[in-house]
C-alpha cells in the first residue's frame, strides 16, 4: 500500500490541466442542448407549442393525440442533435439519478428500419422497479413501477441520449420519487399564496416558488482517491491525522483557483450553458482543495432538476480531468465540512418577489406578511425543517466548524428585528387612523427596498433572510433538494392557508377592515414567533440551553430527527395539502431509516478492514524494525543499550498498547454490528447503529492516527492529509 502511496502522489504531482475550448460568448451556446421554447417553436405546431406551454404555465394535461406530435418533434430535433436513444430520467428514492435508455430505432420488415418515439414512449413507461427503494409500498416481485413525463421541466440531450424528466410511481399510484411530493407542494403552495396576494393584487394569478442552491464540493486527485479505500468506498476519510497546516490561515477561501481545478470548471460550465443549466459563480471555499458553484435562481422544480443533473455531470467531466469530486458533507475531520445552501422565495406571475420590500406601505406589508407568516411556519414545524435534512452524512457537518447547529432557528438581522417589535405594539383590535398613518408612514413604509447590506451573514444560522429570500443554510451537499423544498413549501402554504382563514374571520365576525385584520393576525405570529429568532452564534453552549427553554427541539442524530416524520401532526399536515398520503410518508421514513443504518454499516466494514489489514500491518512491520535496531543496539553496547534504546524501547510498547486496543475496539464494533443487525424493528436497529456502532469509529480512529505520528512515513499505507488536500 505505501508503495501504491507514493506512486498516486507522484502521478499526481506530474498531471497538467487540460486545454478547454469555450464558445465566446456564453449566452450563444446557453440551453443549446435543451427542448426549450426556442426549440419548440422550431420543431412544433403551433397547437402542439400551446399544449406544453398550457401545461407548464397553467397545469393543462397534454392530450395524447397532441403529444404524438410533440414526442415526433422532440424526436426530430434530438436526431438533429446527434442522439441515437431516450430515456426516462427520473429521481429515485436512492439520492441518485436513473434512466434506462431506449434507441429511437426500430424495424419495420423486409429488412427496413426507421426511427420512432411515439407519444405513448414519451408520456409514460414501465420501467423494473423492483430494486429501488420502496419503504414497503410494494413487494419485492412486484416489478412494475410508473415514470410519466413532467413537461414543466423541458427534455434535453446529454451524450447521445434524449432526457425526458419524469416523476415515478408505482403501480398503485404512490410517489417512489422525489419529484413527485415536490410538485405537488409546488401546487399547494402556489394556490395558498395566490390566495393571501389578493388581499394585496387582485391580478396575480398564480406564485412560483424559486429556489437558487449552492454547492460546495472538493476535488481531489483520482489516483489519491483510489488509494484510499474509505473514500472510494464511502466518500470520506475514516482515518487521518490532521496535517500542520489545514484552513487556519485562510489562505485559500476565495483566493487564486488553481490551474487544473480552474481547467475543470471551466468544462463544467460549458457542458452547463449547454444542459441549461444557469451557473454564475465559482470559489475557493474554506477548507484546502473545496470549491463552490451557484446557479441564478429559477423555478424550484426546475433548479431540483438541474442540481441533480449538475451532481452527475460534475463526476462525469472530474474523469476526464483526472479528479474525485467528494460531496459527502464531512470527507476531511478538522477542516468545514460541504453544505447545499437552499435560498428560497416567492414570486407572483406580476414580477413581484413576495419576500422582497417594496417601495410602497401596501408593497412593504404584502412583503411583511409572507415573511412573517414563512418565520411562524418555521416556529410551528422546526422539527420537520430539520427531518427534512436528516442524513448519516450531514449528521457529521451539523454543528461543526462553520455549519449550523441541529437546532433550527431564523436569523433576520438587526433592522428587521426592530420593525418586528414595533409591529408588535399595535392595538389590538380596530387601528385609529392616526395609529394607521404612523404605522404605515414610520414603520412599515421605512423599510428600504433593498436590505440586502443591512442584514448581516450569520453562519451558525440554519434559516437565514438575506435581503430578498430565506436562505436554508443546512442543507447537506449530498442532498436531493427536493426533500428540503418539498417540506419547506409544504409548511409555508399550511400557514399561509391558516393566515387566511384568520384574516377572513377577523374581516367577516369582527366587521375589521383588511388593512386592520392583518395588523392583527400578524401582531399575534409575531409575539408566537420570538422563540425562533436567534441572533447570536450557534455553536455556544448557552444557546443550547436557551433553545431548550424556548422549547425548541435538538435533534443531534438522524434517528432521532427522523421521527416527526411519522408522526401524527406531519402525516396530516401532508394528507391535508395532498402532498403525501399516510404510505407515502410512512414509506419515506422507513427508506430514510435504512439508508442510515446502511451507511453505518458500510463504513464500519471498511473501516475495521483498513484498521486490522492496512495499519496493523504496518504498525508490526515498523515495530519488528526497531525490535531489530533494539537487539542490534543490545548485541553491541551489552547492558548499556537500555539507555541508548530507550525511545526505540518505548516505542515499541506504545505501538503494542494502540495494537491492541484497535483490535479490541473492531471486535466490539463488529460484534454490535452483528447483533443489531438482526434486529427487525427498524428503529432499534437505527438506534443500535447510532449509539452503540457508530461510536467505535471515533475511538478506533485515535489509536489509529497516533500510530500515523509514529510510524516511519515510508511504511505509512494510507495517503495522507497533507497529500490529499494540498496536491493541487
Amino acid at each position: 500500500m505505501s508503495t501504491l502511496r507514493f506512486y498516486a502522489v507522484k502521478k499526481s504531482l506530474k498531471r497538467k490541466p487540460l486545454k478547454i475550448k469555450e464558445a465566446k460568448r456564453r449566452s450563444e451556446i446557453f440551453g443549446s442542448n435543451v427542448f426549450n421554447e426556442a426549440a419548440m417553436r422550431q420543431y412544433l405546431t403551433k397547437t402542439a407549442l400551446k399544449s406544453v406551454m398550457e401545461a407548464v404555465e397553467k397545469g393543462t394535461k397534454i392530450d395524447r393525440v397532441i403529444a404524438d406530435h410533440i414526442s415526433n418533434g422532440m424526436k426530430e430535433w434530438a436526431i438533429s442533435k446527434g442522439a441515437t436513444h431516450y430515456t426516462h430520467w427520473f429521481q429515485p428514492l436512492t439520492g441518485a439519478t436513473a434512466e434506462k435508455h431506449d434507441a429511437f430505432f426500430e424495424t419495420i420488415g423486409n429488412g427496413l428500419a426507421i426511427e420512432k418515439f411515439e407519444g405513448n414512449q414519451l408520456v409514460q413507461q414501465e420501467p423494473d422497479a423492483s430494486s429501488f427503494p420502496h419503504g414497503g409500498i410494494r413487494n419485492t416481485f412486484e416489478a412494475r413501477g410508473y415514470t410519466a413525463w413532467d413537461p414543466t421541466s423541458p427534455a434535453f440531450i446529454y451524450g447521445t441520449t434524449l432526457c425526458v424528466p419524469t416523476v415515478f410511481v408505482s403501480y398503485t399510484g404512490e410517489a417512489l420519487d422525489y419529484k413527485t411530493p415536490l410538485l405537488r407542494a409546488l401546487h399547494a403552495v402556489d394556490n395558498a399564496a395566490v390566495a393571501v396576494c389578493k388581499y394585496f393584487d387582485k391580478n396575480v394569478k398564480k406564485v412560483n416558488a424559486s429556489l437558487g442552491w449552492e454547492q460546495e464540493y472538493f476535488l481531489i486527485d483520482s489516483t489519491l482517491a483510489a488509494s484510499r479505500p474509505d473514500i472510494m468506498l464511502t466518500g470520506r476519510t475514516l482515518l487521518g491525522h490532521s496535517p500542520a497546516k489545514g484552513q487556519q490561515l485562510d489562505d485559500h477561501y476565495f483566493g487564486t483557483i488553481p490551474n487544473r481545478a480552474m481547467s475543470y470548471m471551466r468544462d463544467l460550465e460549458n457542458e452547463c450553458m449547454l444542459l441549461g443549466i444557469p451557473v454564475k459563480t465559482r470559489h475557493n471555499e474554506v477548507a484546502p482543495n473545496q470549491f463552490e458553484l451557484a446557479p441564478i435562481y429559477e423555478e424550484a422544480n426546475l433548479a431540483v432538476d438541474h442540481n441533480s443533473l449538475l451532481m452527475d455531470v460534475m463526476q462525469k467531466i472530474a474523469k476526464r480531468h483526472n479528479f474525485k469530486v467528494l460531496m459527502h458533507e464531512k470527507p476531511f475531520a478538522g477542516v468545514n465540512g460541504s453544505g447545499k445552501h437552499n435560498n428560497w422565495s416567492l414570486s407572483t406571475d406580476t414580477g413581484v418577489n413576495l419576500l422582497s420590500p417594496g417601495k410602497t406601505p401596501m408593497s412593504n406589508l404584502q412583503f411583511l406578511t409572507f415573511f412573517i407568516n414563512t418565520i411562524k411556519a418555521v416556529l410551528t414545524h422546526e422539527e420537520l425543517l430539520r427531518a427534512a435534512i436528516a442524513s448519516a452524512s450531514n449528521d457529521h457537518r451539523l454543528g461543526a466548524n462553520e455549519a449550523p447547529p441541529a437546532i433550527i432557528s431564523v436569523f433576520i438581522g438587526e433592522q428587521l428585528t426592530k420593525v418586528l417589535k414595533e409591529l408588535e405594539t399595535v392595538t389590538k383590535g380596530k387601528l385609529s387612523p392616526q395609529e394607521k398613518t404612523d404605522l404605515k408612514l414610520n414603520v412599515v413604509g421605512k423599510i428600504p427596498e433593498v436590505i440586502l447590506d443591512n442584514t448581516d451573514r450569520n453562519r451558525t444560522s440554519p434559516f437565514a433572510f438575506t435581503g430578498n429570500k430565506f436562505e436554508f443554510r443546512a442543507v447537506g451537499s449530498t442532498a436531493n433538494c427536493a426533500n428540503s423544498m418539498t417540506v419547506l413549501n409544504t409548511i409555508v402554504a399550511k400557514q399561509l392557508i391558516d393566515f387566511k382563514a384568520e384574516v377572513d374571520e377577523l374581516i367577516d365576525k369582527k366587521t375589521m377592515k383588511k388593512d386592520d385584520a392583518i395588523f392583527n393576525v400578524l401582531r399575534e405570529y409575531i409575539k408566537m414567533s420570538k422563540a425562533i429568532l436567534f441572533e447570536g452564534n450557534g455553536y455556544s453552549i448557552e444557546w443550547e440551553k436557551e433553545a431548550k427553554k424556548r422549547g425548541l427541539s435538538n435533534n443531534k442524530t438522524t434517528p432521532e430527527a427522523l421521527k416527526v416524520k411519522v408522526s401524527k401532526s406531519s402525516i396530516e399536515l401532508f394528507e391535508s395539502l395532498g402532498v403525501m398520503n399516510k404510505i407515502e410518508s410512512e414509506a419515506r421514513y422507513e427508506i430514510e431509516m435504512e439508508a442510515y443504518c446502511l451507511h453505518i454499516q458500510i463504513e464500519s466494514r471498511v473501516l475495521g478492514d483498513i484498521a486490522r489489514n492496512h495499519i496493523v500491518p504496518t504498525a508490526v512491520r515498523y515495530q519488528n524494525i526497531l525490535i531489530e535496531n533494539v537487539t542490534g543496539l543490545k548485541t553491541i553496547y551489552g547492558e548499556k543499550f537500555k539507555g541508548l534504546a530507550k525511545e526505540q524501547l518505548s516505542l515499541i510498547e506504545q505501538i503494542s498498547e494502540h495494537i491492541e486496543a484497535i483490535n479490541s475496539l473492531v471486535t466490539k464494533m463488529t460484534e454490535a454490528r452483528k447483533l443489531y443487525n438482526k434486529q427487525t424493528d427498524l428503529e432499534k436497529k437505527a438506534n443500535g447503529y447510532c449509539t452503540e456502532v457508530k461510536p467505535s469509529f471515533i475511538d478506533i480512529r485515535y489509536h489509529c492516527d497516533k500510530l500515523e505520528l509514529m510510524i516511519d512515513d515510508e511504511l505509512w499505507p494510507l495517503t495522507k492529509y497533507r497529500e490529499l488536500l494540498f496536491t493541487k
